[in-house]
């Protein structure tokens, strides 16, 4: 087992990681560390996998796994997770804002003060403030108050885990914004921060755009229901189901007591029709609680993934 392994996802990095390798060997030496780096090439369009071949050449600690299709930063994560072999897993982004100088601090807070997870925390920001750093402000408080995890930065890709937590969490969909949330469920809750550099980029242009802060809340509500619910669906939709369930039936005998004592006409009555739908409602809420049970992490496909090179 290596001391360290770099996980870098990318997506049209070509210009950028010549510069980077150079950066993390430098490094990499200068503290005497056995590393790999593991570079996932998410489906790029420009020469990044061209590139990768040239520095897997020129060192065979650096490997890549190159996607078919684009499939997203998260999906990258967590193949990159599965081949990870180092004792300390670092992810990075590949666009040279983050700072592999930060890495030999990182490593030591895993080993010797023991932490399941550091992420780091971009305190000065150089990017746009109306677009980026008041967005995610507003956001890292909202996780930090529905996840009780107290990190300044979600978000930021500069983070160090133990062996143990890459392999044994899973990231899906877009949920690489809350892997702290997914550690802390997984029972690593030994979490910390470290304030680390955050560089103007250099080369080419950012990949995420304003639709990323409305997924990201979406992505929250989700993973916070699935944190509580995702093993038991009935707990949350049976609950609730049976609580629409009482009481559209109490209205209807209500209502029908009503009638028999000749004091309304069901038809004309509004209290009919909303117990009726509260009854309804209730069924439904159950029966897609029921189903949820039945299907609930059973999909075979959910993380599989089109790889057509590997190194």
């Amino acid at each position: 087992m290596v001391d360290i392994s770099i996980v870098v996802p990318l997506y049209n990095e070509a210009e950028s990681l010549p510069h980077l390798a150079e950066w993390i060997d430098r490094v990499m030496k200068e503290h005497n560390f056995t590393y790999e780096v593991l570079m996932v090439d998410d489906g790029s369009k420009d020469d990044s996998w061209q590139v990768i071949e040239q520095l897997h050449a020129q060192n065979p600690a650096y490997r890549g796994i190159k996607f078919r299709r684009n499939y997203g930063k998260s999906a990258a994560l967590n193949v990159g997770f599965s081949a990870t072999q180092g004792d300390v897993v670092i992810t990075m982004d590949a666009d040279l804002q983050d700072s592999p100088d930060e890495v030999p601090e990182l490593y030591r807070m895993i080993k010797q003060e023991h932490f399941d997870l550091v992420s780091g925390w971009k305190k000065k920001r150089y990017d746009s403030k109306l677009a980026k750093n008041i967005p995610s402000k507003f956001f890292n408080w909202t996780t930090r108050r529905m996840s009780g995890i107290h990190l300044h930065d979600f978000n930021c890709g500069l983070k160090a885990y133990r062996h143990e937590v890459v392999k044994s969490i899973e990231v899906y969909g877009e949920m690489h914004r809350y892997i702290p949330v997914i550690a802390k469920w997984a029972g690593f809750s030994n979490i910390g921060e470290k304030v680390v550099q955050h560089r103007k980029r250099e080369f080419g242009v950012t990949k995420f755009g304003m639709n990323r802060f409305i997924n990201g809340y979406l992505d929250l509500m989700s993973i916070m229901f699935m944190s509580k619910f995702g093993k038991q669906p009935m707990h949350f939709f049976g609950a609730v189901g049976s609580l629409a369930f009482l009481f559209g039936f109490v209205a209807l005998l209500v209502v029908i007591i009503l009638r028999l004592a000749g004091r309304i006409a069901l038809t004309n009555s509004v209290w009919f029709y909303l117990s009726m739908l509260f009854v309804l409602i209730g069924m439904m809420l159950f029966l897609a609680g029921f189903l949820g049970e039945l299907i609930c992490r059973n999909s075979t496909t959910r993380n599989q993934y089109l790889i057509e090179k590997e190194l």
